[in-house]
């Protein structure tokens, strides 16, 4: 079977597609990834060469009003007509949608071309692309049972959010080695998700100077937008921390850590 995942734009949306398309190709499937421009999809996906990958031209919908609807609706025709023009060729016997603004034009290639269309929603509440994808495909498949009220007219069943095999337990101290922290000291790990979330960012920043003195180190990972603010903030207030805009071996920073400070979300 040929499968189509489309899954790019943030961290929650490209994971999920990547653990599901690690399964399909261990049974002998063949997998294209469909991911946006955004240098975060780049950044996840280095080094892995065992899926076919395409990049589409999508942006996230605007405001109603907004003039970037004009840019909004050049780029979602140009994502379908790539969207039709790979079908022809690697000729796909489902696509799966993972959410976002990377998911609604393959979503809706397949549908026009007859293909078996399904779409997974990994939160708790629904965002404005599945809300709309969902009214095409065959079946939304949940990772959470109190979100299927949002799909009342969909055919829905609730399976999880899908986890890569990688993340798996290491051993605490061997984790903490790795990320150059003490092995015997209480750590905290604070995360916003793939791109970082300022507001957790900025509430951390502000909590630093409540810290110094506590038998304590952290793990931030901060997004590339405040890493610079971030390290140089710990690095004032003397707290021991591993800061990084994002960390592919999320199981070394899980592995580690005691507590975790996280948004909501799929990441």
């Amino acid at each position: 079977m040929n499968a189509v995942i489309a899954c790019g734009g943030t961290g929650g949306h490209l994971f999920p597609g990547i653990a599901v398309a690690e399964v399909l190709r261990d049974r002998g499937h063949e997998v294209m990834l469909l991911i946006s421009e955004k240098d975060i999809d780049a950044l996840a996906l280095s080094g892995r060469t065992n899926f076919r990958v395409e990049k589409l031209p999508t942006v996230g919908l605007p405001s109603a009003f907004s003039p970037a609807l004009f840019g909004f609706a050049r780029r979602f025709y140009e994502s379908l007509s790539v969207c039709r023009s790979l079908y022809r060729t690697f000729k796909p016997q489902v696509i799966l949608g993972m959410g976002g603004f990377t998911s609604t034009a393959p979503v809706l290639a397949g549908r026009i071309r007859g293909i078996a269309t399904f779409i997974h929603e990994s939160n708790a509440v629904p965002g404005k692309a599945n809300r709309l994808t969902a009214r095409m495909v065959q079946a939304v498949m949940l990772g959470f049972k109190e979100c299927a009220p949002f799909f009342p007219k969909s055919h829905t069943e609730v399976t999880g959010t899908p986890v890569r095999t990688e993340l798996v337990r290491l051993d605490r101290l061997e984790a903490r080695r790795k990320l150059g922290l003490q092995e015997d000291v209480p750590t905290l790990l604070v995360m916003g998700g793939s791109q970082g979330a300022s507001g957790i960012n900025q509430a951390l920043i502000k909590s630093l100077p409540f810290l110094q003195g506590l038998p304590l180190q952290v793990i931030h990972l901060s997004g590339a937008r405040d890493e610079r603010l971030v390290s140089d903030n710990y690095r004032r207030e003397n707290i021991p921390a591993y800061i990084a805009a994002f960390h592919h071996r999320m199981e070394e920073a899980y592995s580690a850590a005691d507590l975790v400070v996280a948004r909501a979300g799929a990441a």
